[in-house]
């Protein structure tokens, strides 16, 4: 596995101050934040680079990163990577829309950083996780069918 100052780390939200906190936060655990202020850019990075997760605010002003995050999951080299969403909204069923719109987790704002690095770590394990059962998954029935 490949060291953490190498992860790549897609950040997007409109907030100055939430930018500063977690690009902060995120060179100081290790990680290589690229940030992205609205949904526009942000899917122009994910066309151009590949991440190894993205932290998306929900509310981006003019777009919804529900929809942003739909979007980069349907670019061939982004559909496995890992969304952790941020809010401080008030919104109905926003764990459940999160995850039907790709999330792997959702923090609320006022995060607390060293819970969302646990979470940016144990997020990152789980396309890994995935790919290898999906391995040994095929494995098992290319053996069965022998």
């Amino acid at each position: 596995m490949r060291e953490k100052q190498s992860k790549k780390v897609l950040v997007i939200d409109d907030e100055q101050a939430i930018v500063d906190e977690l690009v902060e936060f995120l060179w100081r655990k290790g990680y290589d934040p690229t940030v992205c202020m609205n949904a526009d850019d942000a899917l122009d990075a994910a066309r151009t680079a590949v991440f190894d997760l993205i932290i998306s605010d929900i509310n981006l002003g003019t777009a919804s990163g529900l929809e942003l995050c739909q979007r980069i999951h349907e670019l061939e080299n982004s559909n496995e990577t890992p969304v952790i969403f941020l809010s401080g909204a008030q919104i109905p069923d926003i764990i459940r829309r999160s995850r039907s719109a790709g999330g792997t987790y959702y923090v609320r704002k006022p995060f607390d950083p060293e819970v969302l690095v646990e979470l940016i770590d144990k997020a990152m394990w789980l396309p890994a996780l995935t790919q290898g059962y999906i391995r040994r998954t095929n494995d098992q029935f290319e053996t069965a069918l022998i």
